[in-house]
């Protein structure tokens, strides 16, 4: 049991370090190739920020383990959401004066919505797979096309341009995210193959590893991304990091997990955890919205998102206990 706690604790400080590497290598390319901060920050940096979920669905589905796929993308929705805003909310009450981020939110319950329709039927085919890689091909133009229209009057803008690494030649860039990348292959490979041995040896389904572990892991990039934003008020930087990841999870991560490994859907997925993604989604939807006047995330309303979430992963807990 010790060896496979150290396998996951080694592949995700892989993912971790891997991932920030990655971002820095990425962004810096664009950045040099003359790409606009703000569309930066939407897409290169909203990917790369879910790149070790990407890698752990890939690699899970690769091993005929695609619910831990999906209960990674869950999750991570939920961890987002629920743990990562909750937590930043309660520190610091987060503004929402972004018209690009406010434009993002209804994209995710959108996006949101699609995924819980191609979940109904309790078996996702390659056929939804390439739908949702399609939404994700979508999203992205759109993106492009709403930055391009305001950047120059986002504060988002400002934001990304200072966030983003500047004079870093071309042939560094590269290597750092070829080393970026290769950490993210080797670190999903330890999670993976840690996390499959933890839910053999506990008896428990590969999907509840997936939404309890594993979404907790690959969450660290947006965690360390969206805490770091708001602690130097980048307030747009932080919630709409959240945003476009969970965009990038349902679309690119379940999408791609599909694609490779067509599977039926265990019904605590439908009874429960989808759920709770779609609930948390639509609580954000509403906090953003400024029926109070004050446009923020509150600290009260953080407090809410936080204790939802302790609830939700104490229950499924329980329940896994309970049943063994």
């Amino acid at each position: 049991m010790l060896g496979y706690v150290l396998l996951v604790m080694s592949g995700l400080v892989l993912l971790v370090w891997g991932a920030d590497r990655f971002v820095h290598g990425a962004a810096a390319m664009a950045r040099n190739l003359g790409v606009a901060p703000l569309l930066i920050g939407l897409t290169v940096v909203g990917f790369a920020t879910s790149a070790p979920e990407v890698m752990v669905s890939v690699l899970a589905s690769l091993r005929g383990q695609p619910g831990l796929a999906f209960g990674n993308a869950i999750g991570s929705n939920i961890v987002n959401i629920g743990l990562v805003l909750g937590c930043f909310a309660v520190i610091r009450p987060i503004p929402m004066r972004s018209l690009t981020m406010r434009r993002e939110m209804p994209v995710l319950l959108a996006v949101t919505l699609l995924t819980v329709s191609l979940f109904l039927d309790a078996y996702l085919s390659r056929i939804d797979g390439v739908v949702l890689l399609v939404g994700l091909v979508i999203v992205l133009i759109w993106l492009i096309r709403i930055s391009v229209r305001s950047a120059s009057t986002d504060p988002m803008q400002s934001e990304y341009a200072a966030e983003i690494p500047k004079d870093i030649k071309m042939g560094k860039a590269i290597i750092w995210l070829t080393v970026g990348l290769v950490s993210l292959l080797l670190g999903a490979h330890l999670l993976v193959k840690g996390s499959i041995s933890i839910a053999e040896y506990f008896e428990v389904s590969d999907l509840v590893i997936g939404i309890l572990l594993v979404a907790l892991g690959t969450s660290l990039p947006e965690l360390a991304v969206s805490l770091v934003s708001a602690l130097r008020g980048e307030y747009g930087l932080a919630i709409g990091n959240i945003v476009g990841s969970n965009i990038f999870n349902l679309l690119g991560v379940v999408g791609v997990a599909a694609v490779i490994a067509p599977i039926g859907v265990e019904q605590s997925v439908l009874s429960l955890h989808i759920f709770v993604m779609v609930a948390f989604t639509l609580v954000l939807f509403a906090m953003t919205y400024d029926y109070d006047g004050k446009s923020e995330l509150s600290r009260i309303e953080g407090f809410a998102l936080l204790a939802a979430f302790l609830a939700y992963d104490a229950y499924v807990v329980l329940q896994n206990v309970r049943m063994h």
